[in-house]
Formats: structure tokens, C-alpha cells, sequence
């Protein structure tokens, strides 16, 4: 099999609602009026991004997972993505279960692949995907505004415990190991949630780099501070058994979720509360939008006393 053999077994599928798809040099397509495009792009490169033996469906579901969660934070609706791909090797059994994961995935949300490119190289995956929202309505980092809450959308550190067992940090029976595997293969884009949010939030982003440290990209952004009440964060059930230390760790800085951090005013508590009813979602409220002050980190968590804590971490960085 030859590139392009394999391009048209495993990646050539019709694409309603594009003016052109795959098969020439650009694909063709067009947006609603009255709209923006957002865009996205991200790269996932074998051990680094993922174990080297990862199940190849599972990577296939969660390639495509972490840009629509980039939709998702952004409030905008996916409408297509473009896919390039490196492999060592022609693996047509890695390559079959690889395009099922994602094409099942692309199918809850009808969202067809346009184009892309394939090379030989070291395993790595490159998804670009857009979506559309309505001119000026799209959720921005910098839309954060003093006094707002600070909401995630459901537990966290289940996926930074998946890791801290692979690596062998700590040890988890086979059960709880198994829940935290597939938080952190399968996450779920919470697409709904960022549409919705549109009318509720003033900023938002999606968690993959860990809670502290993706919140102080808004705090950045929108030139404010937050405060958290660690007891407010929502922890996943699966860290139970773990130390203090390594909750702390997982809950605030593991990353991987994929969940969504967004801010919205006071006003909008009850709204909230109701959406993440309708939605099943359940919506935490974990902090507050304030001021922000030289000598103090952007981001800082309150324990159960009130008292500053110390974290001896910060949010994911792939340079440090």
C-alpha cells in the first residue's frame, strides 16, 4: 500500500456540507453568514502526548477529543477538521482501529475530515479543526471581569492518576486503574456546554495543562487574579486511597480532563446550575475573579481553614 492507497482506505469518507473534501491539492469550504471561523490546531506526539503503546482506537477518539474540547471553550460549533499523520511503519491493523476510534467520535458531531497529509517519521498526530460562532459572541480568555465566578464542569484528577500509575508513581488496583485509563483515552469534549455557555459566561478554556495552570491564562489575558477554595474542586472518586499530596497534585495541576474552566457573573449562578442539570453536567462553583496584586501569584488555593496553600507545582509545560 502506498500513501495514497492509504489516504483513500482509511481517511477518504464523503463530506456533506463541504464544497470540495479530499482528493485535491485544498479542500472548499464555505461559512455562514453573520459568522466567524474559529480554528484550532494540535499536535500529539508518542511519548510525550501519549504512551507509545497506546490502544490505537483509543487514540484515534482522543486526537479528535482535544480540539473539539478547544471548540467547546470557545463556544463555537465544530464544522470540519484536516488530519496529518506521521507513522514508522504501514500498520494496516493499527492504522483500521486508529480511523475507527476517531471517525466514531467525528460521527456524534457530524464532523467531516476535509484533507490533511501523511508521512513517514516518528508516530505523532496533527488535527486542525474549525468551527463557526456568531460574530462577537465567541468566549475569549480575556472576557474574564472582576467579581465573576470561577466554574469547572465536572471532576478532576482522574486522568493525572491514569498517568501517575503508568509511570509507575503510584499503584492503583485494577479496577480504579481501568476508570482512570479511560478518563484519560476517552475524554469527553464538552461541545453542549461551550454552545450554551455563550449567553451565561464571559471567558472560558478547556483544562488539559492542569487547573492552576490554565486558569492563569485567563487571569493573563483578562489582566485579573483568581482565587480558589480547594475544597469547592470537584475531585474524581478514583483518587481515593491516594496521599494528600498527590490529590492536590492531581486535582489542581494534573491536566488531561479536558474539562471546562469558564467564569461567569453572579447573576448567572442559578442559570448555571440549571444548564448543568438539562445537560447532566454537573457544574462546580470553585472561586472568584479578583484583583490581581504584584506580589501574589495570579492563581492561588485556599485550604479548608482559609489558609493560603503552598503548591509546590504548577500547571503542565512541554519545555520544563
Amino acid at each position: 500500500m502506498n500513501e495514497f492507497d492509504l489516504i483513500a482506505k482509511y481517511f477518504t469518507r464523503p463530506a456533506p456540507g463541504i464544497d470540495l473534501g479530499v482528493g485535491d491539492d485544498a479542500a472548499l469550504v464555505s461559512i455562514s453568514p453573520d459568522h466567524q471561523l474559529a480554528i484550532s490546531v494540535d499536535m500529539l506526539v508518542a511519548g510525550r502526548h501519549f504512551f507509545a503503546d497506546a490502544d490505537p482506537e483509543r487514540l484515534g477518539h482522543k486526537c479528535l477529543a482535544v480540539n473539539l474540547s478547544d471548540m467547546a471553550a470557545m463556544g463555537a460549533k465544530p464544522t470540519w477538521f484536516t488530519l496529518s499523520l506521521a507513522l514508522p511503519e504501514m500498520n494496516e491493523v493499527w492504522l483500521s482501529s486508529f480511523s475507527r476510534g476517531m471517525f466514531a467520535l467525528a460521527d456524534q458531531f457530524n464532523l467531516p475530515l476535509i484533507g490533511g497529509d501523511t508521512t513517514r517519521g516518528p508516530l505523532s498526530i496533527s488535527i486542525q479543526i474549525a468551527g463557526e460562532v456568531p460574530k462577537g459572541r465567541a468566549l475569549l480568555r480575556r472576557g474574564a471581569q472582576l467579581g465573576d465566578d470561577v466554574w469547572v464542569s465536572g471532576p478532576l484528577g482522574a486522568a493525572a492518576a491514569a498517568v501517575m500509575h503508568r509511570t509507575g508513581r503510584v499503584v492503583l488496583d485494577a479496577t480504579l486503574a481501568q476508570r482512570c485509563d479511560l478518563r484519560l483515552d476517552l475524554p469527553q469534549p464538552r461541545v453542549k456546554l461551550g454552545l450554551a455557555l455563550r449567553d451565561l459566561a464571559h471567558s472560558a478554556l478547556d483544562i488539559s495543562d492542569g487547573l492552576i495552570g490554565d486558569l492563569a491564562h485567563i487571569c493573563e489575558q483578562a489582566g485579573c487574579a483568581a482565587i480558589i477554595d480547594f475544597k469547592n474542586v470537584p475531585q474524581a472518586i478514583e483518587l481515593n486511597g491516594l496521599s494528600s499530596e498527590l490529590i492536590c497534585e492531581a486535582v489542581l495541576a494534573g491536566g488531561d480532563d479536558y474539562e471546562l474552566c469558564f467564569t461567569a457573573p453572579v447573576v448567572n449562578r442559578e442559570a448555571i446550575e440549571r444548564l448543568g442539570g438539562a445537560l447532566n453536567t454537573p457544574l462546580f462553583r470553585v472561586g472568584t475573579i479578583t484583583c490581581p496584586n504584584a506580589n501574589t501569584p495570579l492563581v492561588q488555593v485556599f485550604d479548608e481553614a482559609g489558609q493560603l496553600m503552598a503548591l509546590p507545582f504548577t500547571g503542565f509545560d512541554h519545555f520544563k
